[in-house]
Protein backbone atom coordinates (compact mmCIF):
# COMPACT_ATOMS: atom_id res chain seq x y z
CA UNK A 1 0.00 0.00 0.00
CA UNK A 2 1.58 3.28 -1.06
CA UNK A 3 1.53 6.42 1.06
CA UNK A 4 -0.76 8.09 -1.46
CA UNK A 5 -3.21 5.20 -1.34
CA UNK A 6 -3.10 5.20 2.44
CA UNK A 7 -3.79 8.93 2.59
CA UNK A 8 -6.67 8.46 0.17
CA UNK A 9 -8.14 5.73 2.36
CA UNK A 10 -7.76 7.98 5.42
CA UNK A 11 -9.89 10.53 3.65
CA UNK A 12 -12.44 8.00 2.37
CA UNK A 13 -12.93 6.41 5.79
CA UNK A 14 -13.34 9.84 7.31
CA UNK A 15 -16.12 10.53 4.79
CA UNK A 16 -17.82 7.29 5.80
CA UNK A 17 -18.22 8.28 9.46
CA UNK A 18 -20.34 10.69 11.49
CA UNK A 19 -17.24 12.89 11.86
CA UNK A 20 -16.98 13.31 8.08
CA UNK A 21 -14.98 16.40 7.18
CA UNK A 22 -17.76 17.42 4.80
CA UNK A 23 -20.46 17.15 7.47
CA UNK A 24 -18.24 18.88 10.04
CA UNK A 25 -17.54 21.73 7.63
CA UNK A 26 -21.24 22.11 6.88
CA UNK A 27 -21.98 22.16 10.60
CA UNK A 28 -19.30 24.81 11.11
CA UNK A 29 -20.72 26.91 8.30
CA UNK A 30 -24.23 26.52 9.68
CA UNK A 31 -23.10 27.51 13.18
CA UNK A 32 -21.43 30.63 11.76
CA UNK A 33 -24.52 31.46 9.72
CA UNK A 34 -26.77 31.00 12.76
CA UNK A 35 -24.49 33.27 14.80
CA UNK A 36 -24.68 35.85 12.01
CA UNK A 37 -28.46 35.52 11.87
CA UNK A 38 -28.78 36.00 15.64
CA UNK A 39 -26.40 38.98 15.64
CA UNK A 40 -27.99 40.72 12.65
CA UNK A 41 -31.50 40.12 14.01
CA UNK A 42 -30.47 41.92 17.19
CA UNK A 43 -28.73 44.69 15.23
CA UNK A 44 -31.79 45.10 13.00
CA UNK A 45 -34.07 45.57 16.00
CA UNK A 46 -31.74 48.17 17.52
CA UNK A 47 -31.38 50.08 14.25
CA UNK A 48 -35.14 50.12 13.73
CA UNK A 49 -35.57 51.55 17.24
CA UNK A 50 -32.84 54.14 16.59
CA UNK A 51 -34.44 55.20 13.30
CA UNK A 52 -37.86 55.53 14.93
CA UNK A 53 -36.41 57.58 17.81
CA UNK A 54 -34.54 59.87 15.41
CA UNK A 55 -37.66 60.49 13.32
CA UNK A 56 -39.62 61.30 16.48
CA UNK A 57 -36.84 63.64 17.60
CA UNK A 58 -36.92 65.45 14.25
CA UNK A 59 -40.68 65.93 14.47
CA UNK A 60 -40.42 67.30 18.02
CA UNK A 61 -37.63 69.69 17.07
CA UNK A 62 -39.65 71.02 14.14
CA UNK A 63 -42.91 71.30 16.08
CA UNK A 64 -41.50 72.73 19.30
CA UNK A 65 -39.10 74.98 17.39
CA UNK A 66 -41.92 76.64 15.47
CA UNK A 67 -44.01 77.09 18.62
CA UNK A 68 -41.03 78.55 20.47
CA UNK A 69 -40.36 81.02 17.65
CA UNK A 70 -44.00 82.15 17.65
CA UNK A 71 -43.86 82.65 21.40
CA UNK A 72 -40.62 84.65 21.28
CA UNK A 73 -41.88 86.81 18.44
CA UNK A 74 -44.78 87.92 20.68
CA UNK A 75 -42.51 88.97 23.55
CA UNK A 76 -40.91 92.44 23.66
CA UNK A 77 -38.13 93.00 26.15
CA UNK A 78 -39.12 96.60 26.89
CA UNK A 79 -42.55 95.47 28.09
CA UNK A 80 -40.82 93.76 31.04
CA UNK A 81 -37.87 96.13 31.48
CA UNK A 82 -38.65 97.05 35.12
CA UNK A 83 -39.00 93.47 36.29
CA UNK A 84 -35.97 92.27 34.34
CA UNK A 85 -33.87 95.17 35.62
CA UNK A 86 -34.88 94.99 39.26
CA UNK A 87 -34.54 91.21 39.41
CA UNK A 88 -31.39 91.28 37.33
CA UNK A 89 -32.69 88.75 34.87
CA UNK A 90 -30.73 88.49 31.63
CA UNK A 91 -33.52 87.80 29.18
CA UNK A 92 -33.35 88.92 25.56
CA UNK A 93 -36.08 87.24 23.46
CA UNK A 94 -34.67 88.61 20.21
CA UNK A 95 -31.22 87.13 20.92
CA UNK A 96 -32.76 83.77 21.72
CA UNK A 97 -34.86 83.94 18.58
CA UNK A 98 -31.76 84.67 16.47
CA UNK A 99 -29.96 81.65 17.94
CA UNK A 100 -33.02 79.49 17.43
CA UNK A 101 -33.37 80.42 13.76
CA UNK A 102 -29.64 79.90 13.20
CA UNK A 103 -29.11 76.59 15.06
CA UNK A 104 -32.43 74.76 14.75
CA UNK A 105 -32.06 73.95 11.00
CA UNK A 106 -28.49 72.65 11.60
CA UNK A 107 -29.65 70.47 14.49
CA UNK A 108 -32.51 69.04 12.42
CA UNK A 109 -30.09 68.39 9.53
CA UNK A 110 -27.75 66.47 11.88
CA UNK A 111 -30.65 64.32 13.10
CA UNK A 112 -31.65 63.63 9.48
CA UNK A 113 -28.09 62.55 8.63
CA UNK A 114 -27.99 60.22 11.64
CA UNK A 115 -31.31 58.71 10.56
CA UNK A 116 -30.06 58.26 6.97
CA UNK A 117 -26.86 56.61 8.20
CA UNK A 118 -28.89 54.23 10.39
CA UNK A 119 -31.21 53.43 7.45
CA UNK A 120 -28.22 52.65 5.19
CA UNK A 121 -26.74 50.42 7.90
CA UNK A 122 -30.12 48.71 8.29
CA UNK A 123 -30.08 47.79 4.59
CA UNK A 124 -26.61 46.21 4.99
CA UNK A 125 -27.63 44.34 8.13
CA UNK A 126 -30.81 43.03 6.49
CA UNK A 127 -28.79 41.86 3.46
CA UNK A 128 -26.33 40.07 5.76
CA UNK A 129 -29.20 38.54 7.75
CA UNK A 130 -31.02 37.36 4.61
CA UNK A 131 -27.78 35.88 3.28
CA UNK A 132 -27.31 33.97 6.55
CA UNK A 133 -30.90 32.68 6.39
CA UNK A 134 -30.39 31.55 2.80
CA UNK A 135 -27.10 29.86 3.76
CA UNK A 136 -28.80 27.96 6.58
CA UNK A 137 -31.54 26.73 4.22
CA UNK A 138 -29.05 25.74 1.51
CA UNK A 139 -26.84 23.93 4.01
CA UNK A 140 -29.85 21.92 5.17
CA UNK A 141 -30.45 20.75 1.60
CA UNK A 142 -26.74 20.10 0.98
CA UNK A 143 -26.39 18.17 4.24
CA UNK A 144 -29.28 15.87 3.31
CA UNK A 145 -27.61 15.23 -0.05
CA UNK A 146 -24.24 14.62 1.66
CA UNK A 147 -25.78 12.06 4.02
CA UNK A 148 -27.42 10.28 1.08
CA UNK A 149 -24.06 10.20 -0.73
CA UNK A 150 -22.38 8.95 2.45
CA UNK A 151 -24.87 6.07 2.68
CA UNK A 152 -24.14 5.13 -0.92
CA UNK A 153 -20.39 5.29 -0.29
CA UNK A 154 -20.75 2.99 2.73
CA UNK A 155 -22.80 0.60 0.60
CA UNK A 156 -20.00 0.43 -1.99
CA UNK A 157 -17.37 -0.21 0.71
CA UNK A 158 -19.47 -2.91 2.37
CA UNK A 159 -19.87 -4.69 -0.98
CA UNK A 160 -16.13 -4.45 -1.65
CA UNK A 161 -15.19 -5.76 1.80
CA UNK A 162 -17.63 -8.67 1.48
CA UNK A 163 -16.14 -9.59 -1.90
CA UNK A 164 -19.41 -8.98 -3.75
CA UNK A 165 -18.61 -5.69 -5.47
CA UNK A 166 -20.79 -5.38 -8.56
CA UNK A 167 -20.70 -1.61 -9.03
CA UNK A 168 -19.44 -0.14 -12.28
CA UNK A 169 -16.40 2.12 -12.38
CA UNK A 170 -18.61 5.00 -13.61
CA UNK A 171 -20.92 4.63 -10.62
CA UNK A 172 -17.96 4.95 -8.25
CA UNK A 173 -16.36 7.90 -10.02
CA UNK A 174 -19.70 9.73 -10.32
CA UNK A 175 -20.28 9.39 -6.59
CA UNK A 176 -16.76 10.53 -5.71
CA UNK A 177 -17.18 13.59 -7.91
CA UNK A 178 -19.98 14.64 -5.53
CA UNK A 179 -17.39 14.57 -2.72
CA UNK A 180 -15.01 16.81 -4.64
CA UNK A 181 -12.47 14.12 -5.62
CA UNK A 182 -10.39 14.88 -8.69
CA UNK A 183 -10.12 12.45 -11.63
CA UNK A 184 -6.91 10.82 -10.37
CA UNK A 185 -8.43 10.23 -6.91
CA UNK A 186 -11.59 8.84 -8.51
CA UNK A 187 -9.60 6.33 -10.57
CA UNK A 188 -7.50 5.25 -7.59
CA UNK A 189 -10.58 4.77 -5.39
CA UNK A 190 -12.34 2.77 -8.10
CA UNK A 191 -9.30 0.49 -8.26
CA UNK A 192 -9.27 0.12 -4.46
CA UNK A 193 -12.95 -0.91 -4.37
CA UNK A 194 -12.86 -3.17 -7.43
CA UNK A 195 -9.66 -4.91 -6.23
CA UNK A 196 -9.96 -4.71 -2.42
CA UNK A 197 -7.34 -7.38 -1.75
CA UNK A 198 -4.59 -5.02 -2.92
CA UNK A 199 -5.07 -2.37 -0.23
CA UNK A 200 -8.56 -2.11 1.24
CA UNK A 201 -8.61 -5.34 3.24
CA UNK A 202 -5.31 -4.50 4.95
CA UNK A 203 -6.47 -1.01 5.77
CA UNK A 204 -9.83 -2.22 7.08
CA UNK A 205 -8.04 -4.47 9.56
CA UNK A 206 -6.54 -1.33 11.10
CA UNK A 207 -9.96 0.29 11.24
CA UNK A 208 -11.42 -2.72 13.02
CA UNK A 209 -8.50 -2.64 15.45
CA UNK A 210 -9.25 1.03 16.05
CA UNK A 211 -12.90 0.27 16.75
CA UNK A 212 -11.92 -2.39 19.30
CA UNK A 213 -9.32 -0.20 21.03
CA UNK A 214 -11.31 3.00 20.88
CA UNK A 215 -8.45 4.78 19.13
CA UNK A 216 -8.81 7.07 16.14
CA UNK A 217 -7.76 5.99 12.66
CA UNK A 218 -4.89 8.46 12.72
CA UNK A 219 -3.60 7.01 16.01
CA UNK A 220 -3.76 3.47 14.68
CA UNK A 221 -1.89 4.43 11.51
CA UNK A 222 0.77 6.31 13.47
CA UNK A 223 1.31 3.32 15.77
CA UNK A 224 1.67 1.05 12.75
CA UNK A 225 4.36 3.34 11.35
CA UNK A 226 6.35 3.59 14.56
CA UNK A 227 5.92 0.06 15.89
CA UNK A 228 9.28 -1.39 16.94
CA UNK A 229 8.24 -4.28 19.17
CA UNK A 230 9.83 -7.05 17.08
CA UNK A 231 13.39 -8.02 18.16
CA UNK A 232 16.17 -6.92 15.84
CA UNK A 233 18.01 -9.98 14.43
CA UNK A 234 21.79 -10.20 14.70
CA UNK A 235 23.36 -10.21 11.23
CA UNK A 236 26.88 -10.56 9.96
CA UNK A 237 28.80 -7.65 8.45
CA UNK A 238 28.31 -9.14 4.97
CA UNK A 239 24.57 -9.54 5.52
CA UNK A 240 24.38 -6.01 6.89
CA UNK A 241 26.01 -4.61 3.73
CA UNK A 242 23.56 -6.58 1.59
CA UNK A 243 20.65 -5.11 3.55
CA UNK A 244 22.08 -1.61 3.19
CA UNK A 245 22.41 -2.02 -0.58
CA UNK A 246 18.91 -3.45 -0.97
CA UNK A 247 17.45 -0.55 1.00
CA UNK A 248 19.24 2.24 -0.85
CA UNK A 249 16.11 3.17 -2.82
CA UNK A 250 13.65 2.89 0.08
CA UNK A 251 12.31 6.40 0.87
CA UNK A 252 12.71 7.46 4.48
CA UNK A 253 10.19 9.42 6.54
CA UNK A 254 10.87 13.12 6.17
CA UNK A 255 11.95 14.77 9.47
CA UNK A 256 10.26 17.99 8.30
CA UNK A 257 7.01 16.07 7.71
CA UNK A 258 7.17 14.53 11.20
CA UNK A 259 7.85 17.90 12.79
CA UNK A 260 5.11 19.60 10.78
CA UNK A 261 2.48 17.00 11.72
CA UNK A 262 3.58 16.91 15.36
CA UNK A 263 3.19 20.69 15.50
CA UNK A 264 -0.44 20.26 14.44
CA UNK A 265 -1.00 17.51 16.98
CA UNK A 266 0.49 19.56 19.82
CA UNK A 267 -1.85 22.42 18.91
CA UNK A 268 -4.86 20.09 19.11
CA UNK A 269 -5.41 20.14 15.34
CA UNK A 270 -6.39 16.92 13.54
CA UNK A 271 -4.70 16.59 10.14
CA UNK A 272 -7.81 14.73 8.92
CA UNK A 273 -9.60 18.08 8.93
CA UNK A 274 -7.56 18.90 5.80
CA UNK A 275 -7.21 17.42 2.34
CA UNK A 276 -3.98 15.68 1.35
CA UNK A 277 -3.30 18.58 -1.02
CA UNK A 278 -3.61 21.07 1.84
CA UNK A 279 -1.35 19.01 4.10
CA UNK A 280 1.28 18.68 1.37
CA UNK A 281 1.12 22.43 0.85
CA UNK A 282 1.49 22.99 4.59
CA UNK A 283 4.53 20.69 4.79
CA UNK A 284 6.18 22.31 1.76
CA UNK A 285 5.84 25.76 3.33
CA UNK A 286 6.45 24.67 6.92
CA UNK A 287 8.55 26.98 9.06
CA UNK A 288 8.34 25.95 12.70
CA UNK A 289 8.83 29.40 14.23
CA UNK A 290 6.26 31.02 11.94
CA UNK A 291 3.65 28.30 12.42
CA UNK A 292 3.97 28.14 16.21
CA UNK A 293 3.98 31.94 16.45
CA UNK A 294 0.80 32.18 14.33
CA UNK A 295 -0.95 29.40 16.25
CA UNK A 296 -0.17 31.03 19.60
CA UNK A 297 -1.09 34.50 18.33
CA UNK A 298 -4.55 33.44 17.06
CA UNK A 299 -5.15 31.47 20.24
CA UNK A 300 -4.32 34.59 22.30
CA UNK A 301 -6.93 36.45 20.24
CA UNK A 302 -9.58 33.90 21.22
CA UNK A 303 -9.85 32.23 17.81
CA UNK A 304 -10.75 28.53 17.53
CA UNK A 305 -8.79 26.01 15.45
CA UNK A 306 -11.60 25.72 12.90
CA UNK A 307 -10.41 29.01 11.36
CA UNK A 308 -7.68 26.97 9.60
CA UNK A 309 -10.13 24.61 7.86
CA UNK A 310 -10.09 25.54 4.15
CA UNK A 311 -7.56 28.26 5.06
CA UNK A 312 -4.44 26.28 6.03
CA UNK A 313 -2.26 29.00 4.45
CA UNK A 314 -2.95 31.09 7.55
CA UNK A 315 -0.66 28.84 9.60
CA UNK A 316 2.50 29.61 7.66
CA UNK A 317 1.68 33.17 6.57
CA UNK A 318 4.63 35.33 7.66
CA UNK A 319 2.49 38.50 7.38
CA UNK A 320 -0.52 37.09 9.26
CA UNK A 321 -0.09 39.01 12.50
CA UNK A 322 0.64 42.29 10.72
CA UNK A 323 -2.50 41.89 8.59
CA UNK A 324 -4.71 41.21 11.61
CA UNK A 325 -3.25 44.17 13.52
CA UNK A 326 -3.92 46.34 10.47
CA UNK A 327 -7.58 45.25 10.40
CA UNK A 328 -7.90 45.87 14.13
CA UNK A 329 -6.38 49.34 13.72
CA UNK A 330 -9.21 50.41 11.38
CA UNK A 331 -11.84 49.32 13.89
CA UNK A 332 -12.57 45.75 12.82
CA UNK A 333 -13.45 43.29 15.59
CA UNK A 334 -11.73 39.93 16.10
CA UNK A 335 -15.11 38.28 15.50
CA UNK A 336 -15.31 39.92 12.05
CA UNK A 337 -11.93 38.44 11.12
CA UNK A 338 -12.76 35.01 12.62
CA UNK A 339 -15.96 34.77 10.57
CA UNK A 340 -14.25 36.00 7.37
CA UNK A 341 -10.76 34.41 7.37
CA UNK A 342 -10.66 34.53 3.58
CA UNK A 343 -9.55 38.18 3.86
CA UNK A 344 -6.26 36.91 5.36
CA UNK A 345 -5.66 34.56 2.43
CA UNK A 346 -6.92 36.85 -0.31
CA UNK A 347 -4.43 39.67 0.25
CA UNK A 348 -0.82 40.07 1.30
CA UNK A 349 -0.07 42.99 3.64
CA UNK A 350 0.52 45.58 0.90
CA UNK A 351 -2.56 44.50 -1.04
CA UNK A 352 -4.68 44.70 2.12
CA UNK A 353 -3.45 48.25 2.75
CA UNK A 354 -4.35 49.14 -0.83
CA UNK A 355 -7.83 47.62 -0.46
CA UNK A 356 -8.43 49.71 2.68
CA UNK A 357 -7.30 52.86 0.88
CA UNK A 358 -9.69 52.08 -1.99
CA UNK A 359 -12.56 51.92 0.49
CA UNK A 360 -11.53 55.24 2.01
CA UNK A 361 -11.34 56.71 -1.49
CA UNK A 362 -15.07 56.06 -1.91
CA UNK A 363 -15.81 58.16 1.17
CA UNK A 364 -16.76 55.16 3.29
CA UNK A 365 -15.27 54.22 6.63
CA UNK A 366 -13.44 50.85 6.20
CA UNK A 367 -14.77 49.88 9.64
CA UNK A 368 -18.35 49.99 8.32
CA UNK A 369 -17.74 47.88 5.19
CA UNK A 370 -18.15 44.10 5.80
CA UNK A 371 -14.94 42.15 5.19
CA UNK A 372 -16.76 39.78 2.89
CA UNK A 373 -17.01 42.52 0.23
CA UNK A 374 -13.41 43.79 0.51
Amino acid sequence: MTINTESLLDRLYNLRGSDSEILKEMDRQKAKAEETKARTTEEKGKLQTDISDLKTLKEKLQDQGEKFKETLQGIHKEDYETVLSRLRIDFDPQSILDKLEKNLPKTIETVEKDAKKAEDELVKVEDEMNEAITTIEELGIRRDAAIANQEKLNEYFDLALSGHINITRDSITSLLEEFGFNEEEQRETAKILMFPEDALLQYNERVEAKEKSGKSISEVIQEAKTMVDEPVPVVSETEQKEVEVSNEDVPLESPIEDEALNTLKNAGIDYLDFTSEEINKYIQNFDRNTVISNLEYLKSKGMENDIYVNHIEIMYDKELQDKIELLLSIGKEITDIYLNPNILVKYNYDELQAAIQRVRGTGMDPKDLPLIVY
